[in-house]
């Protein structure tokens, strides 16, 4: 498997990205070509363009949640497929994978919407839509992991804003938040967009679904921004125990977390144009 973050919040030195407070990677298996997230502006197409990454051949669009900096790239995205129609290129139409809750609206604080801009209805018209709740299987390797279980008590016990369901506005757990998982020969690599469900928790879920408890690296964001000391003190002890053998936390992962897990795992850095192989 061959990953190539195309939107974090962070850029690599002396390589000439833009960055944004979102998450996109470009995953490739194979043949099979996967956009993970699509951060918030048309940032991850300028950055593909630059490391030659071509979007007219994705086969699918896995959408870790929907929040603002993981959805509203499809906007861009949809122009330029367009564009391509208009000039008569050819193109593929993703399949998009992500939980039935995506696509609901979604509130927060004065902010009248963070969520997808685009409702499911009107997606279907560019993309097929592959909704679900379940595991499911994208290659024989990579599984997209479907609703996490919440198993712990010290993640995911507060909500963010309101999400608009079947007319009523709810307290949102973020309920639809998902990630990836590739069997290695080694272990687990985990693909994760903010971890709203729980890092822990996705781990663990991840070693469930997957029938594999050795961890070769997990890649994403953690949720780790201002974390109470319950949530930070029950991540270290989780990951102190799990031993992977490496960590790229980043986008919604601070400072003070960052620190504090390089104390107890092989903590790498991240920033849009980072390139990473697995078996």
């Amino acid at each position: 498997m061959k990953l190539t973050v195309l939107v974090d919040n962070n850029t690599l030195i002396d390589r000439y990205f833009t960055g944004e407070p979102g998450l996109s990677f470009f995953i490739e298996v194979g043949d099979t070509r996967i956009l993970f997230d699509v951060g918030y502006s048309d940032a991850f197409i300028k950055n593909a363009e630059l490391v030659n990454i071509p979007l007219f051949d994705v086969d699918y669009i896995v959408l870790s949640h929907g929040h603002l900096d993981h959805t509203w790239g499809l906007n861009y995205l949809i122009k330029k497929y367009t564009d391509f129609a208009f000039e008569g290129f050819a193109f593929k139409k993703p399949v998009v994978v992500t939980h039935p809750l995506t696509f609901e609206s979604k509130r927060m604080r004065d902010l009248r919407e963070i969520g997808s801009l685009i409702p499911k209805e009107k997606l279907g018209n560019f993309f097929d839509l592959r909704l679900s709740s379940e595991p499911h299987r994208l290659t024989d390797r990579l599984i997209y992991l479907g609703e996490i279980e919440r198993e712990n008590d010290f993640e995911s016990q507060e909500p963010l804003g309101k999400i608009i369901v079947d007319g009523s506005e709810q307290d949102d757990y973020l309920v639809e938040d998902s990630a990836l998982a590739y069997k290695s020969p080694r272990g687990l690599v985990i693909i994760t967009g903010c971890s709203h469900a729980g890092i822990c928790n996705i781990v663990k879920q991840a070693q469930k679904v997957c029938g594999e408890n050795r961890i070769v690296d997990i890649i994403g964001g953690f949720h780790l921004l201002d974390a109470s000391p319950r949530q930070l003190q029950g991540t270290m002890d989780f990951m102190k125990k799990l031993k992977p053998g490496e960590v790229h936390a980043c986008h919604c992962t601070d400072l003070a977390a960052k620190i504090a897990l390089s104390g107890v795992v092989p903590l790498k850095e991240v920033g849009v144009g980072l390139h990473l192989e697995y078996e």
